[in-house]
C-alpha cells in the first residue's frame, strides 16, 4: 500500500481474506525517523525474506514517511493524519498482512539476522502456540537482557522476564513463557484477529500483556526463541504524555477491571499502594497519579467488555497462575515498584 493510504476497512472480515504461509513484518511508527533505517536494514539482512514489510505510521511528523518513500520504496506504508496509538497501528498491520504470521518489530529495534527465520520456525512447530516471545537485549549494553517474555501476576504488575539481569546465558533455552513482548514478537495472524486484536483502548503499554492473557483464555500458549533483538528501550518514551509510568499505571488498572475477580483485590491494592509510595519517594507521583485517574474514568468500559465474544478455555485462575506477588520471591524488575 502507498504512503497517503487511509485507515484500513474492518467493515470486511480479515477472517475470509486469503492468507499465505509466510510471515509478513508491521512495524509501528511515531517519529521514529532515527531507528527506522536500523530496523528495516536489520530486515533486509534477514537470512530469510518475510513476504512483506509493512510500516504504520501514526501521524509522523518527522519526516518518517517521506525518507521511507525516497528510501525505502519496497516498504508498504499505511499513513495516519494523527497519533492512534501503538495498538491500533499494530492492527491496521494484522489486517493489511497478507502472511499467516505476524512480526511485530519496534522502530528502535535490530534484529539479529537469524532472527525472523528461528522465530517463525519455531512457532510453527507448535501448532498449540499462537505467539513466540524472543530474547530482547539492550542496544546501548548487550550483556543487558530487557525482556524474555512477559508474565501477569495477581497484583495486576507485568513481569518482563530477566529485566536488567546481565546476560550470562541462562536465558538461552528454548521453552514456554507466559506471553511475549510486542517489541519483537511473532504472531498467529488468525488467532489475534478472532479475538478482536490489541484493545485499541489502552493506547500504549501493556496491550501486549493484555492480548496475551486473552490467547491464554482462550487456550493458547506463547513459547520463547532465543533469537536476539536489540532494543534500545524507551525510544520514543520520552515524547509520550506523562511517561511510561503514567500509561503503565493506567493500564494496569484496564486489565484488573476486566479481567481480575473481585478476590484478587487485596493484591492489587497492596501493589497499588507500593506503586505510589515507591513514586513519592521518586518524584514521580504526578505521572503516576495522572495514569491512576485516566484509567478509573475507563473502568466502566472495562467492565462491560469483560465477556469476550467466543467462548473461553481456560478460568483467569488458571490462565494467570499464582506467583508471588510481594516479599523476595516475588521478582520483576530491580527497582523499588515491584
Amino acid at each position: 500500500m502507498p504512503s497517503g493510504s487511509s485507515a484500513p476497512d474492518h467493515s470486511i472480515s480479515p477472517l475470509t481474506a486469503a492468507t499465505t504461509p509466510g510471515v509478513t513484518v508491521v512495524i509501528p511508527n511515531w517519529n521514529g525517523m532515527q531507528w527506522l533505517d536500523g530496523v528495516l536494514g536489520s530486515i533486509a539482512k534477514q537470512d530469510m525474506a518475510p513476504l512483506e514489510t509493512i510500516v504504520v505510521d501514526n501521524g509522523s511528523t518527522d519526516g518518517s514517511v517521506e525518507h521511507l518513500k525516497t528510501q525505502w520504496p519496497a516498504v508498504e506504508v499505511i499513513h495516519w493524519d494523527s497519533n492512534r496509538g501503538f495498538a491500533a497501528a499494530a492492527n491496521a498491520g494484522f489486517h493489511h498482512a497478507s502472511g499467516d504470521l505476524v512480526a511485530l518489530i519496534n522502530t528502535d529495534i535490530v534484529l539479529e539476522p537469524d532472527w525472523l527465520r528461528r522465530a517463525s520456525v519455531a512457532l510453527r512447530s507448535r501448532t498449540d502456540a499462537a505467539s513466540v516471545a524472543t530474547k530482547m537485549l539492550d542496544m546501548g549494553d548487550r550483556t543487558l537482557i530487557y525482556d524474555t517474555g512477559d508474565f501477569l501476576r495477581r497484583d495486576g504488575a507485568c513481569e518482563q522476564r530477566g529485566r536488567f539481569h546481565m546476560d550470562t546465558g541462562s536465558y538461552d533455552t528454548p521453552g514456554e513463557v507466559w506471553s511475549a513482548c510486542a517489541g519483537a514478537a511473532i504472531y498467529r495472524r488468525q488467532p489475534v484477529l478472532e479475538l478482536g486484536g490489541f484493545d485499541e483502548r489502552f493506547f500504549t503499554y501493556l496491550e501486549d500483556v493484555e492480548l496475551g492473557l486473552r490467547l491464554r483464555l482462550a487456550g493458547w500458549t506463547c513459547i520463547y526463541e532465543p533469537c536476539v533483538a536489540l532494543h534500545a528501550g524507551g525510544g520514543s518514551e520520552a515524547a509520550l504524555s506523562g511517561g511510561a509510568a503514567k500509561w503503565v499505571e493506567r493500564n494496569t488498572i484496564l486489565i484488573v477491571a476486566r479481567h481480575f475477580p473481585l478476590s484478587w483485590l487485596g493484591p492489587v491494592v497492596y501493589r497499588q499502594t507500593a506503586w505510589k509510595l515507591a513514586a513519592i519517594r521518586s518524584g514521580t507521583l504526578t505521572s503516576y497519579a495522572k495514569g491512576f485517574f485516566t484509567g478509573c474514568r475507563l473502568i466502566g468500559s472495562m467492565l462491560r467488555s469483560r465477556q469476550l465474544a467466543g467462548p473461553t478455555k481456560l478460568t483467569v485462575q488458571e490462565a494467570i497462575p499464582w506467583r508471588p506477588w510481594h516479599g523476595p520471591k516475588a521478582g520483576g524488575h530491580r527497582d523499588s515498584t515491584h
